[in-house]
């Protein structure tokens, strides 16, 4: 079954890459999971950013990425995985402050939103190295250099 990926603009920025670029790294962040077929990407300002996570996780202030798992009870199981919302200036200020290229910061915030939709979290060190070490093996598998590797030679 195709995967259906929604992508909304709350925020004008040309530093947002291409729904194409996206879609791809959302599919090989999904990978095999073809049973939630549906998933919808928000790109918002610091202002939306921040009211979500105020409301969501009561913590003050936007953040990169947050994730919102699909989860109602309907009489047959739908396809819809859930929601991410990723916060452009957060993402662009994060990858100039950590020197890393612009594009491979946002193929990791898709990638890392999409396993916390799967149900992956970092929650203690056992399964944050799980979560980082999948997240690593996407990355590489799309040409993008480690994304917990500290380093200044990202393109």
């Amino acid at each position: 079954m195709p995967i259906l990926i929604d992508i909304q603009r709350a925020c004008p920025s040309e530093n947002i890459p291409s729904d194409t670029l996206i879609k791809r790294w959302a599919a090989a962040a999904l990978g095999n999971h073809n049973d939630s077929t549906e998933l919808s990407i928000r790109v918002v300002g610091e202002s939306e950013s921040a009211a979500l996570n105020k409301q969501y996780r009561g913590k003050s202030g936007a953040t990169n990425v947050l994730s919102f798992p699909f989860s109602a009870v309907t009489p047959e199981p739908l396809p819809m995985l859930g929601d991410l919302v990723v916060c452009a200036p957060i993402v662009s200020a994060e990858a100039e402050q950590q020197q890393k290229s612009l594009q491979a910061h946002w193929a990791h915030m898709i990638v890392h939103g999409v396993l916390h939709l799967l149900g992956y979290d970092h929650g203690d060190d056992s399964d944050a190295q799980t979560m980082e070490a999948l997240e690593t093996e996407i990355l590489l598998g799309l040409n993008y250099p480690a994304p917990y590797t500290a380093t200044t030679e990202y393109n």
